[in-house]
């Protein structure tokens, strides 16, 4: 097996698809990004303890990432190619674009690229990634995994439908909150997020296709469902209702998974996330995916020609050219 690449491995999904790798896959060859890789940070101390009990078999490297910097994905993904050319590292066998950013309780936030943050790190910089490594991955069966969620069309939290803006810079340039839609509109801007992932996923397998050398490469988003256990749903950011009935919903959580199966954990997640990354049975698979199944995505999601325009907008807010990928654009 070639290079695997996680993003946002010191994340509460991040860790539980680490751990569920190197159980079911122990000689893996694994880069794991983190936005902090410093030893003061208590979630990246997590990933080295799973790294340590792992280290007999596994080659795990776990690098500094900040994904709200198109620069810093930039230098990342030239020493990745890098490493790859001169067979530091063998090839990519897949890339899980994990990382996930959102604001939900205090308004709208900027990338260091002056993007709003949840666009920024969700879709623009794995995009931008990915892009860039596409020539060091296995051309025969290389897989990309992004992640996506059921706020692609619109979750049971939220208020406003994710609904494509008419003027598509809103996306990365939005609007200011009204106070009393703060919240809200925080989620979704989360919800937009993972709509544009879910169409440039498709129009990348489509370039994918048509391509001699890259046909081999395919990418599939994934909504693992709702994470009861995720720490981003028990941040300071979260409003205190949210966190109250995500509480409640953690005590009860093994008989309301009979009633609601995407009402899960994190561990349950990562045995989806992992076995479509990296799963024999899922060799030359694309597509949106629910929980391991494929799946429909929303309506909206589907419409071509909308895809083949956020996937030029994605380009433009990326800064990627031509000269930037093997794919032809």
């Amino acid at each position: 097996m070639g290079t695997i690449i996680i993003t946002g491995a010191n994340g509460s999904l991040g860790l539980a698809a680490v751990h569920q790798l190197f159980s079911t896959h122990p000689t893996s060859y694994v880069i794991l990004t983190v936005r902090d890789d410093s030893d003061q940070d208590s979630n990246t101390e997590k990933l080295r303890k799973i790294v340590r009990d792992h280290s007999q078999d596994a080659h795990a490297s776990i690098r500094k990432l900040d994904l709200s910097s198109l620069a810093a994905v930039r230098q990342f993904t030239a020493t990745i190619n890098s490493e790859i050319a001169t067979k530091k590292i063998p090839p990519l066998a897949t890339v899980i674009c994990n990382a996930m950013s959102w604001t939900i309780n205090g308004g709208i936030k900027l990338s260091l690229d002056g993007y709003e943050q949840s666009m920024a790190v969700n879709h623009i910089a794995h995009f931008a990634m990915v892009l860039q490594l596409l020539g060091s991955f296995d051309h025969a069966e290389g897989r990309i995994v992004f992640l996506s969620s059921d706020s692609h069309q619109k979750s049971a939290l939220q208020r406003y439908p994710t609904v494509l803006p008419a003027d598509l810079e809103y996306l990365t340039h939005p609007l200011p909150d009204k106070e009393e839609e703060v919240i809200d509109r925080g989620f979704q801007r989360y919800g937009l997020s993972k709509l544009v992932i879910v169409m440039t996923m498709f129009e990348m397998n489509r370039k994918l296709r048509n391509s001699k050398d890259l046909k081999g490469i395919s990418a599939l988003a994934v909504d693992p469902g709702a994470l009861l256990d995720s720490r981003a749903l028990n941040s300071a950011d979260i409003p205190r209702m949210w966190s109250i009935q995500v509480y409640i919903a953690n005590i009860f959580q093994p008989l309301l998974r009979w009633l609601d199966p995407s009402l899960r954990r994190c561990a349950d997640a990562a045995k989806d996330v992992i076995d479509l990354a990296v799963g024999s049975q899922y060799v030359g698979q694309d597509g949106y995916y629910v929980m391991g199944k494929k799946a429909e995505s929303s309506n909206a999601s589907r419409d071509e020609g909308m895809q083949r325009l956020l996937w030029e907008k994605s380009l433009m807010w990326s800064r990627i050219g031509q000269e930037d990928t093997v794919l032809t654009l």
